[in-house]
């Protein structure tokens, strides 16, 4: 290993706490939520979600299922609070890769000039819900939300955009809908109830949760109306360049967690190996688990097992920078296709 890189991997395993989020994630690092793998080298991977999501299923299942391990590396999942923050530690070269949103990714480059490549696409299509009270202010269409309070979990971050860009869409103000930050708890949804907010951004198993314990809950799905909302695994240009090897077996291991949840029909295998190592609601109801993975499977797969997976389409990713445009949400002129690099990415079979 070269100096460099060692010097690299040293920083990616120490933790950013202290430049980022304080004792509370000291006091994570070495516990058994954060940690894995059998040995090798080693990686921290910037999580803008806390890790009690199945959003995180593919990097939770590929360091209980010993993904990452098999291709000689370790990894931290450290989370941060936020996607601004996750990005911002990354730029720090606190960690060797984050998972953002499309639209986070594109504003930051489009407007910022910020060194972030797209190494490959998780899903495609939207991974936010908004959970509303049927009773009292259903969300069904771009106009329910004008003049209301939306929660999100940071500002100016990816549910942030997502609830601006379903305004932009429908050819209304996003400035009519107020925003407030709040937890991504399905506790969140007494403040739905109580008519201090008339919504807020969650994940897709935290929407389920909501809905199992709540009859007055309902769910909009911005994906109808966004197209660029994707998830992608980032890196800076320097980190390409200087670590080609860790990123590679980054991503090998999420595809091959990403190929057993994907082969695994009834999920029944991918919840005993979550459930050996991790607890949290969504993962504990057996029903809420199968759901929310049933719908993240559709949009790792974008409905067609028999695509390669994570590999990101260009003609796609450069409809969602023109989207992003159009709605004034990114500046435009840049040119998206070189903000993607699938080279990393293990070939089909590998």
């Amino acid at each position: 290993m070269t100096s460099s890189r060692r010097s690299f991997l040293t920083r990616s395993a120490v933790t950013v706490a202290a430049a980022a989020a304080g004792p509370s994630l000291l006091a994570a690092c070495g516990s058994d939520a954060t940690a894995g793998g059998r040995g090798g080298e080693r990686a921290t991977f910037l999580s803008y979600l806390p890790l009690e999501t199945l959003s995180l299923a593919p990097e939770l299942l590929a360091v209980v299922g010993g993904h990452f391990a098999n291709h000689g590396l370790e990894v931290e999942l450290q989370p941060v609070k936020g996607s601004p923050q996750a990005m911002q530690t990354l730029l720090a070269g606190s960690g060797p890769v984050t998972r953002l949103g499309q639209i986070d990714v594109m504003t930051a480059v489009a407007d910022s000039n910020q060194p972030l490549v797209n190494i490959g696409t998780l899903t495609r299509g939207s991974s936010l819900r908004f959970v509303y009270s049927k009773k009292n202010h259903p969300l069904e269409k771009p106009e329910d939300f004008l003049g209301q309070t939306m929660g999100v979990p940071s500002e100016g971050g990816t549910s942030d955009k997502v609830v601006s860009l379903v305004m932009a869409n429908a050819k209304l103000d996003p400035r009519q809908v107020k925003r407030q930050v709040v937890g991504l708890t399905p506790g969140t949804f007494n403040l739905v109830q109580q008519g201090r907010l008339v919504g807020y951004v969650v994940s897709i198993d935290t929407a389920n949760v909501v809905t199992a314990q709540h009859e007055d809950a309902g769910v909009f799905d911005p994906g109808v109306i966004v197209r660029s909302d994707s998830q992608v695994f980032v890196a800076t240009r320097d980190g390409i360049r200087q670590n080609p090897g860790v990123l590679r077996a980054f991503l090998a291991g999420i595809k091959d967690a990403l190929a057993a949840m994907v082969a695994d029909e009834s999920f029944d295998e991918t919840i005993k190996r979550l459930r050996a190592k991790y607890s949290f609601a969504a993962l504990d109801d057996d029903k809420v688990a199968r759901d929310s993975l049933i719908t993240m499977r559709d949009l790792w797969t974008g409905g067609d097992a028999s695509k390669p997976l994570l590999v990101t389409d260009e003609a796609a990713w450069v409809a969602g920078y023109d989207e992003l445009t159009a709605a004034g949400v990114a500046k435009p002129g840049g040119n998206a296709a070189s903000w993607i690099d699938n080279s990393l990415l293990p070939t089909r079979g590998a």
